[in-house]
């Protein structure tokens, strides 16, 4: 909730800028509902949306774009064979990260 929005806009019912405004950059590049995505605008152009309100509705499309993402890789993870995909190259180069910590860790 401490994105970056509009500095201009210190309270909900001040109208504020879209253009630039990096939420509204996220959510045309994430949101699929291009109907919600043009409400939030003209709604926040009229200062009748909060930021939260909008952040939060950001939040739920990225959550819901990145999910598939994230089964995929709860399948797959403990069991590299069960998804069919090489696998095997995501686990060791988490191994050689985890060496990498406990090495720098070991080291200070």
């Amino acid at each position: 909730m401490t994105m970056y929005t509009d500095p201009k806009r210190v309270r909900a019912d001040i109208p504020g800028t879209v253009e630039g405004n990096p939420v509204f950059t996220y959510h045309d590049a994430f949101n699929p509902n291009t109907a919600e995505v043009d409400d939030l605008k003209e709604r926040y152009r009229t200062g009748k949306v909060g930021d939260v309100e909008v952040k939060k509705k950001l939040a739920a499309a990225l959550n819901a774009h990145l999910d598939p993402i994230r089964e995929r890789r709860r399948r797959c993870w403990p069991n590299p064979s069960a998804c069919g995909r090489s696998c095997s190259r995501a686990r060791s180069a988490h191994a050689r990260r985890r060496r990498s910590r406990c090495n720098a860790s070991a080291t200070r």
